[in-house]
């Protein structure tokens, strides 16, 4: 008889953890922080500083979700005036420190997708290279990118002649050169907020609460004999209902032109549709941090943690195609900017839609395999 597969938040799948399994998962995840922390001093200025740094950085972000998302999901067994005081910093923390390298990941993002829809046959880095110089000289520009590209681009304006379809080519390189200044700006300007926040009495005090924690969880009297499953099952229902109240129906569909409606109207505001999947993204997140805690360690190799890890993936996509496109349209409201750079970014942003919508489809059909799963149990 094939042995059954439980899930780790299901009454049935052993031994109730208690209390004391959350203090071990939450002293563990304090002494990652701890750890991470003095890695990123270390390579601060090392010779190899600056990747050392990235990945301190992304270890001290990951640590910080962690113990945030355990006080959110388990906070009736822990002192509520403690949690409440957390949280709000770990998310501090995490916020500042993700700035940068969401920057960084979103003007790659939007470089490469204009390589891609121009149809250039120069590597990334060559076409990149190009990026800044296109934003000077519109001739010299257009030397470069016809030697970089071929005549017949997939970036274009409506059919009508061969110099137009060369001009849309100068367009999408200082498109290219405009987000390159806008980004890269942004992402110095996040750089040096990071620095000075891991360098402020802010993060010491909560550098200090986490110390304290890898020692001592500050748990409730009764945290002890009360299982965890049941609130890591309501964090799992916090999950579900928000997804049922998702459009799947659209979602299931490979494009949905709904989506482009106000995608470059004046209005900054984020897209109307996209917040319900953010959250999302978010309560899934924190499912599978519960299921971590109640497990006490991380994300294993089972047929539940792989599915719940792709229909993660394809909902980080989902985020990133949609503050990319969000990028594209900010850029695209930039003051006495050619027509053809306002146009090539109005055909970036589309794509952006597009992959919003690839990602949704791509959620939809991780999470009908999850829910056809359980249903056979």
């Amino acid at each position: 008889m094939a042995q059954r597969h439980l899930d780790p938040t299901d009454p049935m799948a052993g031994p109730a953890p208690s209390g004391d399994a959350l203090a071990g998962y939450l002293r563990a995840q304090a002494t990652e922080f701890l750890r991470a922390l003095r890695l990123h001093r270390e390579t601060g200025s090392g010779a190899n500083g600056a990747e050392g740094s990235v990945g301190a950085a992304r270890a001290l972000r990951r640590s910080a979700r962690r113990i945030s998302a355990s006080l959110h999901t388990f906070q009736s067994l822990l002192d509520t005036d403690w949690c409440e005081g957390m949280r709000p910093e770990l998310a501090w923390v995490s916020g500042t420190l993700a700035m940068e390298h969401a920057y960084t990941a979103r003007l790659e993002r939007l470089l490469s997708a204009l390589h891609r829809l121009s149809g250039s046959t120069a590597s990334p880095a060559q076409v990149d290279a190009e990026v800044a110089p296109a934003a000077g000289s519109r001739a010299a520009g257009a030397a470069r990118v016809s030697a970089a590209a071929p005549r017949d681009a997939g970036l274009r304006t409506p059919p009508t002649s061969a110099p137009e379809r060369g001009n849309l080519t100068v367009g999408a390189a200082k498109a290219g050169a405009l987000l390159d200044r806008q980004l890269t700006l942004a992402r110095t300007r996040a750089h040096s907020t990071a620095l000075q926040a891991l360098g402020s009495s802010r993060f010491h005090a909560i550098a200090d609460k986490v110390a304290v924690l890898a020692s001592e969880v500050p748990l409730t009297r009764s945290a002890s004999t009360t299982d965890l499953r049941p609130l890591a099952s309501a964090a799992k229902d916090r999950l579900t209902d928000a997804v049922t109240a998702l459009p799947l129906v659209t979602a299931g569909h490979p494009y949905n032109a709904a989506a482009l409606i106000h995608g470059l109207s004046p209005d900054t505001v984020p897209h109307p549709q996209d917040a319900p999947w953010h959250q999302v993204r978010l309560l899934l997140r924190l499912h599978r941090y519960a299921r971590e805690a109640v497990r006490g360690e991380p994300d294993g190799t089972s047929v539940v943690d792989l599915r719940l890890l792709s229909a993660g993936q394809a909902l980080n996509r989902h985020r990133d195609a949609s503050e990319a496109a969000a990028a594209a349209a900010q850029a695209a409201r930039t003051p006495r900017i050619a027509p053809a750079t306002a146009y090539a970014l109005g055909v970036l942003h589309a794509d952006q839609r597009h992959e919003v919508e690839a990602a949704r489809f791509a959620f939809q059909q991780a999470w009908q395999r999850e829910a056809e799963a359980v249903s056979s149990r």
